[in-house]
């Protein structure tokens, strides 16, 4: 598989956003669940675009506006991933209700959220 560039980021940034906003208080997605309610952009490969869209949402996440629950979306281990503001994640999830085990991590099974109103033939990503 090749390196693809990364969709228009205006579009791709704002396709994020809206679908993290949907995300309800005391609920966590990740990057991957993000990426798969994102229709693969015309004309990319679809392997590509699985593999790389995570990281996207990345980039989008660390760029989001203010009115973006950033603290809501996790990695697909069920952890928050590490770098600066990380405590300060944890802290805004647990007054949210949500529980970390004793290694850090959240059950998904428990607290993830999926999109039940997008449907979608991609793979599941969580």
């Amino acid at each position: 598989m090749r390196f693809t560039s990364p969709p228009d980021p205006s579009i791709f940034n704002q396709q994020v956003w809206e679908i993290v906003r949907r995300v309800p208080p005391g609920r966590v997605t990740t990057y991957g669940e993000i990426a798969r309610l994102i229709p693969i952009p015309e004309g990319m490969d679809p392997k590509a675009y699985l593999a790389f869209a995570p990281r996207w949402v990345g980039g989008a996440m660390a760029a989001c506006p203010g009115d973006v629950p950033w603290q809501r979306v996790i990695n697909s281990k069920g952890e928050i991933s590490t770098r600066p503001g990380a405590q300060t994640q944890r802290q805004l999830l647990e007054e949210e209700g949500l529980q970390f085990d004793q290694r850090g991590k959240i059950d998904l099974k428990t607290f993830g959220w999926q999109d039940s109103d997008e449907e979608s033939d991609q793979p599941y990503l969580l």
